[in-house]
């Protein structure tokens, strides 16, 4: 699982690391942003492009706190299954 990890980790750096710029617009606000610029206002496009990444990774964060939660849970629950039978495997060895 660490390896697992340090991959994924490794991945997202690279690829945060790589790429220049993030920003990305769908069609209805580039037209907007167009003609704001062409009114002479400039702080449309950034609170657009802003936003946009904002409900870009919004859902890759909740997957990655759902996983992380998910990973810590089934550890504790491993720690707590292999203490079970090694509490069992002290009791049949006494006996």
């Amino acid at each position: 699982m660490k390896k697992f990890l340090a991959i994924c980790g490794f991945v997202i750096a690279f690829l945060v690391l790589t790429v220049p710029s993030t920003m990305a617009q769908c069609a209805m606000c580039r037209g907007s942003v167009e003609s704001s610029m062409g009114n002479g206002r400039n702080n449309v496009g950034v609170g657009l492009n802003t936003g946009i990444v904002y409900l870009f990774l919004m859902p890759y964060i909740l997957v990655a706190v759902i996983g992380y939660m998910w990973y810590r849970s089934s550890k504790k629950n491993q720690q707590e299954r292999q203490f079970v039978t090694a509490r069992v495997q002290q009791a049949l060895h006494h006996k």
